[in-house]
């Protein structure tokens, strides 16, 4: 299973890359506020992923961030972000990736995370480790707060959602190394997985957004809460961390 994600995210990642060359502002379209965008290659990308997955498990549901809920007979659901990213893919940034995951009766079993214009390429199955580009993955040794790096983003600020995260950002940037705003949640929560940050944090995100990500920060060794430290992510907002940091840093976040 885990093999034929990686052959469709590949394929996905080929579409965005040609079609990011060549986009034009016709085919860039407002959503819900301005700064929520979709491009005819999210679209284009999606039906892809989805045709694919439809062929191979006719009875399989599918929750794309495009085009929603489908129902399934059987007990598996595929959870899509074609492009997570979309703001940078849009302005030809590279830090963006299309985001797949497979879940059995509600829990994620398989992820795949692809960064196309970084040639990276995240996975995880539940329970067999996490891997970039069929390398294991492990998370990093930070054991304090005041020397980690983080990452976070501000989908609130976008939807216009209040308490945002630039109330926080503040007392938690003073009390860090170095602070992080990318533009990917799931290349970010990666990147927790690769050791490269030791946590990340954000509100008003979606499953599609984390689905995958989550899965393969975990199996690098990582933890994944909401702000609260439960179990309701990213409805209540995502914690996502070495492992090491994370009482630490939901300490903080709970004090801002």
């Amino acid at each position: 299973m885990l093999g034929f994600i990686r052959e469709i995210a590949v394929e996905a990642g080929k579409i965005a890359v040609e079609g990011g060359s060549r986009l034009t502002a016709s085919e860039i379209h407002v959503k819900g506020t301005p700064t929520d965008l979709v491009t005819e290659i999210d679209r284009k990308v999606e039906a892809y992923l989805t045709g694919r997955i439809q062929e191979r498990f006719p009875d399989h549901g599918i929750f794309g961030e495009e085009n929603g809920e489908t129902a399934g007979a059987g007990e598996y659901r595929w959870v899509i972000d074609p492009i997570d990213g979309t703001v940078n893919f849009i302005h030809g940034f590279p830090y963006y990736s299309i985001s797949i995951a497979l879940q059995k009766q509600g829990k994620t079993v398989a992820g795949v995370v692809y960064s196309p214009r970084l040639n990276e390429l995240y996975a995880a199955a539940a329970g067999h480790g996490a891997a970039l580009n069929g390398q294991p993955l492990r998370v990093s040794g930070c054991a304090a707060l005041a020397d980690s790096l983080l990452a976070t983003g501000f989908a609130c600020v976008r939807a216009g959602i209040r308490p945002d995260n630039l109330e926080l950002l503040p007392g938690i940037v003073r009390q860090i190394q170095g602070i992080r705003r990318n533009g990917s949640a799931a290349l970010d929560l990666c990147n927790v997985a690769a050791g490269r940050f030791d946590g990340y944090w954000e509100f008003c995100l979606n499953l599609y957004d984390v689905a995958a990500g989550a899965l393969i920060l975990q199996e690098a060794g990582g933890r994944v809460t909401d702000l609260a430290g439960r179990n309701r992510w990213p409805e209540a907002g995502i914690c996502a961390t070495n492992g090491l940091i994370h009482a630490e840093l939901l300490k903080e976040l709970q004090r801002q």
